[in-house]
C-alpha cells in the first residue's frame, strides 16, 4: 500500500559513509523485498493516513496526562509513510550512525584500507535486505537522527496488515499503536538531552573500533549464525559491551515506559484494548522457525525482553514512589537505569532517589 501523502522520506548519505554503502541501491533493493503491503483502495488509504495523524495528535494529550511529561509543541513532526518511505528514512539514519564510525576508523587507518576493511562487509545488498525484512514488521518508530529534533514515523500499510491479521477493531488498534509511538516522541522531545546522549554513546562506541579487528568480528558473526547466537553480541568486545549495556538500560526503559503508558491509558479510551494486547503479545513471539531464527540473530529477541523487563521496572518504581518521583529518570543521563538496575528497580530507587 502506498500512502497518498508524498510520504517517502528523502535524505542524502552522510560524508564518507557514502563510499561504504550505495544507499540509493540499498533503498531500491529493500523496497523490492518489502513489497507494497496489503491491497487497499486510494480513498481508504487516504482515510487511514488521516486517522493515524489524528490519533497521534490525540495521543499527545493522553501521554502528557498519564506521565506528566510535557513535550514542546512543534518539535519532531509526525509522518505517515509507506514501506519504502520507512526504508529511506532508516537508510538516512544508518548513514548518520555510520558517519562517526567511519570518521574514527579513518583516523586510525588509511581511507583506502578502511574501504577495503568495511566496504567489503557492509554492502548495499546486505543493508537493503535488512531494511526490506524489517520494513514489513515495524508499525511505528521514533527516528532520533533526523534534524533538528527527530521525527515520528507511522507505517500505514503495516498497521493495516496487522489489524487485519489480528482481527481487531481498526480504529482502536490505530490509536493503541499511536499511544506507544507518541510516548517515544514525548520521551525524546520533553527531556531535551536524550537525543544528544544517544549520539554520545554512538560516538563512544565508534571510538572503540579497531580496523585490524574487523575480520575477527566477522568471524564471530559467522560463528553466531552457525550456533544460533546473537549476531550483535557476538561482534562486541568487552569495552563495547559496556557501552551496549548502557544503551540497553536506556532502551529498556524507553520501550517499557511506552508499554506501561499504552496499558495505563488504553482501558480509558480504547474499548477493545484487552483483546488487542492479548493478540499482539502472541504476535510478538514470532511466527515460524525461520522468523524466530532471524529475530534471534538480529537481536530482536533481546528487544522483546527489553519490553518485558523495562515495563516491569517502570511498574515497580511507580508502584513504590509514584509517577512524579519516577520521572526523575528523565532529569538527566546520570539518572538512567543501568542494564543491571532494570532487573533491580530497588537499586535504582536507592541510587537516584535516596
Amino acid at each position: 500500500m502506498t500512502t497518498p501523502t508524498g510520504a517517502s522520506v528523502t535524505g542524502a548519505s552522510v560524508g564518507t559513509a557514502a563510499s561504504m554503502v550505495d544507499w540509493p541501491l540499498a533503498v531500491k533493493l529493500g523496497a523490492r523485498i518489502a513489497g507494497d503491503g496489503p491491497s487497499i483502495g486510494r480513498e481508504e488509504a487516504a482515510a487511514v493516513v488521516a486517522e493515524l495523524r489524528a490519533d497521534a495528535a490525540r495521543a499527545t494529550g493522553y501521554v502528557k496526562e498519564f506521565t506528566g511529561l510535557d513535550a514542546p509543541v512543534g518539535t519532531a513532526p509526525v509522518l505517515v509513510v509507506d514501506r519504502r518511505g520507512w526504508i529511506q528514512a532508516n537508510a538516512d539514519a544508518f548513514s548518520a550512525v555510520i558517519a562517526p564510525v567511519i570518521e574514527q576508523v579513518t583516523a586510525k587507518k588509511a581511507p583506502g584500507a578502511v574501504a577495503g576493511a568495511i566496504g567489503a562487509k557492509v554492502t548495499a545488498a546486505e543493508v537493503g535486505g535488512l531494511l526490506g525484512f524489517l520494513s514489513g514488521k515495524v508499525l511505528g518508530q521514533f527516528d532520533p537522527f533526523a534534524e533538528p529534533a527527530g521525527r515520528l514515523l507511522l507505517v500505514a500499510p503495516n498497521v493495516v496488515h496487522v489489524e487485519r491479521e489480528l482481527d481487531v477493531d481498526a480504529a482502536d488498534f490505530r490509536l493503541w499503536v499511536c499511544l506507544h509511538e507518541e510516548t517515544h516522541r514525548v520521551q525524546f522531545t520533553a527531556t531535551g538531552w536524550m537525543r544528544d546522549h544517544l549520539f554520545a554513546q554512538i560516538e563512544e562506541l565508534a571510538g572503540t573500533l579497531d580496523p585490524g579487528s574487523l575480520g575477527d568480528g566477522l568471524k564471530r558473526a559467522i560463528e553466531a549464525v552457525r550456533t544460533d547466537g546473537n549476531l550483535v553480541e557476538s561482534m562486541a568486545t568487552p569495552e563495547q559491551r559496556e557501552i551496549l549495556d548502557r544503551v540497553t538500560g536506556m532502551m529498556s526503559l524507553l520501550e517499557g515506559h511506552a508499554d506501561v503508558v499504552m496499558d495505563g491509558v488504553g482501558p480509558t479510551v480504547i474499548p477493545t484494548v484487552a483483546k488487542i494486547r492479548a493478540a499482539f503479545d502472541r504476535r510478538r513471539k514470532g511466527v515460524g522457525a525461520l522468523d524466530r531464527l532471524v529475530r534471534r540473530l538480529m537481536g530482536l529477541e533481546a528487544k522483546m525482553a527489553q519490553y518485558r523487563n523495562g515495563a516491569a521496572f517502570v511498574r515497580a518504581v511507580v508502584d513504590k514512589v509514584g509517577m512524579a518521583e519516577f520521572n526523575a529518570v528523565f532529569a538527566g543521563p546520570e539518572n538512567l537505569p543501568s542494564k543491571a538496575e532494570i532487573t533491580d528497580p530497588d537499586a535504582w530507587v536507592t541510587r537516584v532517589l535516596g
